[in-house]
């Protein structure tokens, strides 16, 4: 059976999933834009449409990537158990959900919540597709006699997105609505434990593709990877604490939120590192696009990681809360940590001895070089505005954001750079993808 020959099935998803990759850059792009020349599509496209647009296509991204993942991941570990029918259906509620949005969008009808701006009937789909993905994958692993980490990590993930989802849309049958501070609190314990729940998925993948290149269950048996396991599934259940700082709630809440998402991250920064002592001898591994991808996630961890512990200390948050420099730890972890996993991943299940040709070794290093910048540049936007804030300046906000413009600039450049570099490397993926299924 050749390599492609496993993953026919699941090949349209990653291509979709590809497709909101590249539409979450462009979406973001075009917002940038905005920052230094305002108003430059309002003719076209307000800021208010291409805000969701770009958050919408980048978490439709990150979800359908981890899907297509896992998937390919489970039909390698029990062949035959996906079912045809059920994953047709699947594509077929995502794509009425996809399209939906973006038509919503496109007419300006909103009426959900932060990070969740489309109409609330367009998550009825999102929640029938997901509901189709945790049945296949319970009646997969259930046939498994052992169980790796990775195999615990994705269905917690699974589950709890489902659940915490739903949680997302209490709002429209109770009162909330009517309760702001208890409102602004499920937002942000939604969005931090929905973090939390495609972490796990993600991560899970992570230590798949690590035992795969190497041949063996190093990591997905360790004591160490289980260790993690249970602070992700702590996390994903009580993260969020460290998302309310500004609001009005118990402390110990947050503080144990904060500790545990350093933690894990702790945990898994040490994972990568000794499966990458495990493996140095062995050059060849240096150059596989997977190898590298998973590298550069280990050194964005070790980054936002960093971000995280002065944004959670309290006298820092009330200076980054609410300014660029969320936006900027946002990003590192989107595209930084998620993302440089899921496209390793993409290329493993591609061909898992797949190296880099010279062109794509400088992608990479552009892509990786250009997202540095990007994060800087939003970084310090935001503690300009963090400063002005918190003073008595008499500087009006539109003044203070003419005075910014210099990082909007850098940031504007740096994200088209990102964006021609993701790009590039989601049509190699497609390509290659798309030639697999040919040549079977």
């Amino acid at each position: 059976m050749s390599e492609f020959a496993k993953f026919k099935m699941m090949v349209p998803l990653m291509i979709i999933a590809f497709i909101m990759l590249i539409s979450g850059a462009v979406f973001g792009s075009l917002s940038a834009i905005e920052y230094v020349l305002p108003g430059y599509f309002k003719d076209l496209l307000s800021f208010s449409q291409l805000r969701p647009m770009h958050v919408s296509a980048v978490l439709f991204w990150i979800l359908l990537g981890a899907t297509g993942v896992v998937y390919m991941a489970v039909s390698e570990l029990v062949p035959g158990s996906l079912s045809k029918f059920w994953l047709r259906l699947q594509y077929l509620f995502w794509m009425l959900a996809i399209v939906g949005v973006f038509i919503s969008y496109g007419f300006s009808k909103f009426g959900g919540r932060e990070y969740w701006e489309f109409q609330p009937v367009w998550a009825l789909p999102i929640v029938i597709s997901w509901s189709i993905f945790v049945w296949q994958i319970l009646n997969a692993i259930r046939r498994l006699m052992q169980w790796p980490v990775y195999v615990w990590m994705w269905m917690t993930g699974s589950v709890f997105f489902l659940w915490i989802f739903i949680e997302n849309y209490f709002w429209l049958f109770t009162g909330l609505r009517d309760k702001a501070i208890a409102d602004l609190t499920v937002q942000w314990k939604v969005n931090g434990s929905i973090v939390g729940a495609w972490n796990q998925l993600i991560y899970g993948t992570a230590f798949y593709v690590m035992d795969r290149i190497k041949g063996q269950r190093s990591v997905g048996g360790s004591r160490l990877a289980f260790g993690m396991y249970f602070l992700g599934l702590f996390n994903l259940m009580f993260n969020w604490g460290h998302h309310v700082y500004t609001l009005p709630g118990i402390h110990y809440v947050r503080y144990i939120g904060y500790a545990v998402s350093m933690t894990e991250w702790i945990f898994f920064a040490k994972i990568i590192y000794e499966w990458k002592s495990s493996v140095s001898e062995m050059k060849q591994y240096y150059k596989m696009n997977s190898y590298k991808f998973i590298m550069a996630s280990n050194f964005w961890v070790f980054f936002n990681m960093g971000m995280a512990i002065v944004m959670s200390i309290p006298v820092f948050n009330l200076y980054t809360h609410g300014t660029h420099i969320t936006v900027a730890h946002a990003m590192g972890t989107t595209i930084g940590i998620n993302t440089m996993i899921l496209l390793g991943a993409a290329y493993s299940f591609a061909d898992e001895t797949s190296y880099s040709s010279n062109k794509q070794h400088r992608v990479f290093w552009i892509l990786q070089i250009s997202l540095m910048v990007f994060v800087l540049a939003l970084i310090g936007a935001g503690a300009s505005k963090g400063f002005w804030q918190m003073s008595d300046s008499s500087l009006s906000f539109s003044a203070m954001m003419k005075s910014l413009h210099g990082y909007f600039s850098v940031f504007l450049l740096a994200g088209i750079v990102l964006m021609i570099c993701l790009f590039w490397i989601s049509w190699d993926l497609i390509t290659i993808y798309i030639n697999g299924i040919k040549n079977q």
